[in-house]
């Protein structure tokens, strides 16, 4: 968690050197400085409407380096980038918390045997963070983050000579940074369309920004905010009473700090944790980094796992929620999260992202196996996915991010995965992952010609979105007001309405219900959707088009009263 006052007036040290204590107060202030700037970053949101995310994902994936950090004593600088590296590529969240998560592993190769470096060596870490993020995008998109990392990188490491201070560096990068990003609108049109700058090269900025304050020794404050960690919900102390009987079992999680006198560090295997944990639950994840050993388990036993481990060394930190409690309060938690033994091991598994209560018990009425909860605004991290991928426990596992900003999260969990083979289905939409959980059939046991079928029957489908606009704007020719009803495709804007009903109704026509194409919608109702205005679609749709089958699923998601699958 980043503390609310970061001060490093006593920290400073020589300024032509870098160590790992002020590397890790950087980290700590950079996650500050954004997370107080995060609601702007996520009003740069090219569609007006209010599911923009990107602060919210650069931060988590900041506060995931940061927590990393938590019982970190060494001042070896390339301990200290692991750990933040690590943890930044587990808590990663959307394309912009990847991306950074990225830059920040190619930071972590440049410092890789350094206790300390000068200005030109951090400038090659730089240099290397900026590649390795460009290597994570298919295909990269100048404008954007990368743009902004590039131009500044290049600008800042131009201007180090013998005489360059660790300070001056980063005051070249910032200022540079914030020029480049400035100039975004001008190399990416949807950003001028929309009057905006790139927000994952705002969130970035703020990042370095924080860096170069730090090194000035400046102090920095941040309100408190649900950022630093999902807060605790507020318990129904009835949900579990004097006669309950406990179902559902205990999630457990721990971070274990192993010693010397106990264990050899260098060789310890965390088998033999897993082999344990597998004996007393499920739900297993168990990850070592240096001297640190991550677990999570779900179990009858929280204590059991606390008296085994400590044999090893001793807890740094230890979270156990009562699962009956969490199952109570979240429909969705039951199916993928009971305290049974571990499943035995399967051919092919399936992981689906959801953002709705009605749109996960759908999905798994369909045969996924375990859901994850997400979606727009509430993008999963990578040590999400790695959790659901213990629980499915198969050798092929397909997952279904259902959110373009969310592949990217789902593929770098599959790249750390060492269980079984992750295949991502690139469902970019609600409608893409419906239309390919539908089809599923594993009966070729052929995991290439699956994921060929899986593809092929997303380009079946099309997804029209219906949600509020929060600012004016002129997109595609598209004339909207604050309050406005929109309706996109895409990343493609259609209509602009005061009601609802008009916007939906126009939004379907757009999207070629009066074509004769259409043969069926699939409406999945939002939680902000009244049971008037989807009797009146409905009432809309029998009355004028018969011949379309049309039907209505009570989704539950937030931001889209309607979400149109049409095929």
């Amino acid at each position: 968690m980043v503390n609310n006052l970061v001060n490093t007036a006593e920290l400073q040290a020589d300024e032509r050197y870098l160590d790992g204590e002020m590397m890790a107060n950087m980290v700590r202030g950079g996650a500050a400085n954004l997370r107080s700037n995060a609601r702007e970053v996520n009003d740069l949101n090219v569609f007006p409407v209010p599911d923009g995310d990107t602060g919210d994902n650069m931060s988590m994936t900041m506060e995931g380096g940061v927590a990393a950090l938590e019982g970190v004593e060494s001042t070896n600088l390339a301990d200290v980038m692991e750990h933040i590296s690590r943890g930044m590529l587990l808590g990663a969240r959307g394309n912009s918390g990847v991306i950074l998560s990225q830059f920040f592993a190619g930071m972590n190769k440049g410092f890789s045997c350094c206790e300390k470096a000068d200005a030109s060596v951090v400038g090659k870490a730089l240099e290397e963070g900026v590649r390795q993020a460009y290597s994570s995008v298919i295909t990269p998109t100048e404008g954007t983050i990368l743009t902004v990392a590039r131009e500044a990188v290049e600008y800042a490491v131009s201007r180090i000579d013998e005489n360059t201070t660790i300070s001056a560096l980063f005051s070249d990068l910032t200022t540079e940074m914030y020029a480049s990003l400035q100039r975004t609108p001008e190399i990416l049109e949807v950003l001028k369309e929309a009057g905006v700058i790139d927000s994952g090269g705002a969130g970035l900025f703020y990042i370095m920004l924080g860096f170069s304050k730090i090194l000035q020794g400046e102090e920095i404050t941040a309100a408190d905010s649900a950022l630093q960690a999902p807060k605790a919900a507020s318990i129904d102390l009835n949900a579990f009473g004097p006669d309950s009987e406990m179902v559902y079992g205990y999630c457990t999680e721990m971070l274990l700090r192993l010693q010397n006198h106990k264990v050899n560090i260098d060789t310890f295997d965390v088998s033999a944790i897993i082999d344990y944990l597998s004996s007393i639950g499920d739900s297993i994840v168990c990850v070592k980094n240096d001297s640190i050993v991550k677990l999570h388990v779900h179990t009858m036993n929280p204590g059991n796992v606390l008296n085994f481990c400590q044999q090893f060394g001793e807890a740094l930190t230890v979270k156990i929620e009562n699962m009956n409690v969490q199952h109570s309060e979240e429909r969705d938690a039951a199916p993928a999260k009971s305290a049974k033994k571990e499943r035995p091991m399967k051919e092919h598994g399936t992981v689906a992202v959801a953002s709705g209560d009605g749109i996960a018990d759908l999905f798994r009425q369909l045969g996924v196996d375990a859901v994850v909860s997400g979606g727009q605004t509430q993008n999963p991290s990578a040590q999400d996915f790695l959790s659901a991928f213990a629980e499915v426990n198969a050798k092929h596992i397909y997952v279904f991010p259902n959110n373009g900003n969310i592949v990217m999260a789902a593929k770098q969990a599959g790249q750390l995965y060492d269980k079984g083979e992750v295949h991502v289905i690139e469902s970019k939409d609600l409608g893409q992952g419906y239309a390919a959980i539908s089809s599923l059939n594993f009966q070729s046991n052929d995991p290439a010609q699956i994921t060929a079928q899986l593809t092929e029957a997303m380009s079946y489908v099309k997804t029209g979105s219906i949600s509020t606009s929060i600012r004016d704007a002129e997109i595609s020719g598209v004339h909207i007001e604050t309050g406005d009803y929109i309706g996109f495709m895409g990343k493609e804007m259609l209509v602009s309405c005061k009601d609802l009903h008009d916007a939906a109704r126009e939004l379907l026509i757009k999207m070629g219900l009066d074509t004769g194409d259409m043969y069926m919608v699939t409406a999945f109702t939002g939680s902000d959707a009244s049971a008037e205005e989807i009797d009146a679609l409905q009432s809309f749709m029998e009355e004028n088009y018969p011949d379309v089958e049309f039907y209505t699923v009570e989704g539950g998601q937030e931001v889209y009263p309607f979400i149109f699958v049409v095929e």
